[in-house]
Formats: structure tokens, C-alpha cells, sequence
């Protein structure tokens, strides 16, 4: 199994007027080429940190984080930070043209994509026309535009409701997985993290730190919504609740 990245007893301190608060403490693990991988755990354990540590916002760390050559990373968060006097391909193709690598090919991928989510009537359309839904999908085919080797997610279905998250997360998981890309996401649903993951990563409360690894086999896995009803998966989902800490 490829590595593509390695993070060594990576440490992490706030520094704050009332001291130093230690957020990650002593994390270790690897990131495979192709794999979906999640973390979870507790409110303010530094799951968020970790991948501002990866993506290279945050560089004040202890630790090594060892990277393929050519790595590229992208990274989808929280909000669709949409911007609302740009159509929604103008949106898609943001990335591309900041990073000063819009071309043809490139526009075509990206206009491919957003026939794939549903948005081929929305193209030129602007973000307050689109559902919660809808706005997500943009975001997400603005972040694989750019075709990154390793696409972090931070609660990337947060904002919707139960049946567009469902939706939502088979079709990323399919376009990820067509895509060939690699996945680091943050999530609090269990049932989301079970029926995307392949491997789930368990931290501790603050200070963070790797209380648990699971690898996640499920039989005939398939799509997020039909993982749910894998005979394995409320083994894991108990196995996951009893090792979080309180406060999830």
C-alpha cells in the first residue's frame, strides 16, 4: 500500500494569556494513496488542527509531517464560501484560475463535474438560486478542479439537512472514488464515518491524541447510503460510541 503521507509525533500548543493549552499530543499516523480516512472525536480535540497542520495554514508544530514528492492538497471546508456575484461555473473555476491553471482542458473537467452533481441547468446561474445542497456540490467540484492527490474535508455535509446529507455524500464518495482521490475528513456522524471510511482514525479529548485505529470492512461495501446496511455496521458504530469521550 502506497504512503503518501506520514505524520511523526506531531504536537501541538495554543499559546494563551492564560497559559499554554496543548491541543495535539504525540499523533502518529499514516495516509494511504486511494484512501478514505476520517478522524473523530470530541469537540476541541485538535481534529481540525490536524488539517490545518497538513494543508500548511498552520506551521507552528513539533513533529514531521513527511509528504510524497508532488503532493497536492485541497481542502473543503465547513462553509461553501461561495462568492455570491460570481455564476456558479465561475465559482467551479475559481480555483483553477487563481492557482493560474484554467485552460481548456482544465474548464472542461470542471464543467464535467458539475454535470455529474446535477448542476448542468445551474451553470450560469448565482449561489442564492441553489440549495444548501447545491451550493456544497459547487464548492466540492471548485476543490477537485484542481485534481489534488490528497482532498482534506471538514464536516464538508454539515449544513444540510439529513436527506440532501445522504444524497450529498454518495455523490462525493462516487466522485472521489472515480477520481482516484485520496481523503482526509473531519466528521462527528458516526453513521457517515462508517459508510464513507476505510480506515477511522478515534482522538481523545484535549490534549488530542490517537486513542484508537479502525479498519473498516464492511461486506459488499458499495455506496455510503447502502453501507448502512451492512451487517457489520452496527458492530462498528457501538465499538466507535464507547471509545469517544463525552461531548462529541
Amino acid at each position: 500500500m502506497d504512503t503518501l503521507v506520514q505524520i511523526k509525533n506531531l504536537n501541538k500548543i495554543y499559546e494563551s494569556s492564560d497559559g499554554n493549552v496543548i491541543a495535539l499530543n504525540n499523533i502518529n499516523f499514516d495516509i494511504h494513496k486511494n484512501e478514505f480516512l476520517t478522524i473523530i472525536g470530541s469537540s476541541g480535540c485538535g481534529k481540525s488542527t490536524i488539517l490545518n497542520i497538513l494543508d500548511g495554514i498552520d506551521k507552528d508544530y513539533n513533529g514531521k509531517i513527511i509528504l510524497d514528492k508532488d503532493i497536492k492538497i485541497g481542502y473543503m471546508l465547513q462553509e461553501d464560501a461561495l462568492f455570491e456575484w460570481l455564476t456558479v461555473e465561475e465559482n467551479a473555476l475559481l480555483g483553477l484560475k487563481i492557482l493560474k491553471k484554467l485552460n481548456k482542458e482544465t474548464k472542461n473537467y470542471t464543467i464535467n463535474l458539475l454535470d455529474k452533481y446535477g448542476l448542468k441547468d445551474f451553470k450560469d446561474k448565482y449561489p442564492k438560486s441553489l440549495s444548501g445542497g447545491m451550493r456544497q456540490r459547487v464548492a466540492l467540484i471548485r476543490t477537485l478542479a484542481t485534481k489534488p492527490d490528497i482532498l482534506l474535508m471538514d464536516e464538508p455535509f454539515s449544513a444540510l439537512d439529513y436527506q440532501t446529507r445522504l444524497q450529498v455524500s454518495d455523490d462525493v464518495y462516487r466522485i472521489i472514488k472515480e477520481e482516484n482521490t485520496t481523503v482526509v475528513m473531519v466528521s462527528h456522524d458516526l453513521a457517515e464515518s462508517i459508510s464513507m471510511s476505510d480506515r477511522i482514525i478515534v482522538l481523545s479529548k484535549r490534549p488530542g491524541k490517537v486513542k484508537k485505529i479502525y479498519t473498516i470492512t464492511l461486506t459488499n461495501k458499495s455506496t455510503p447510503i447502502e453501507n448502512r446496511k451492512a451487517k457489520e455496521f452496527a458492530y462498528y458504530y457501538d465499538a466507535l460510541w464507547k471509545d469517544l469521550d463525552k461531548n462529541v
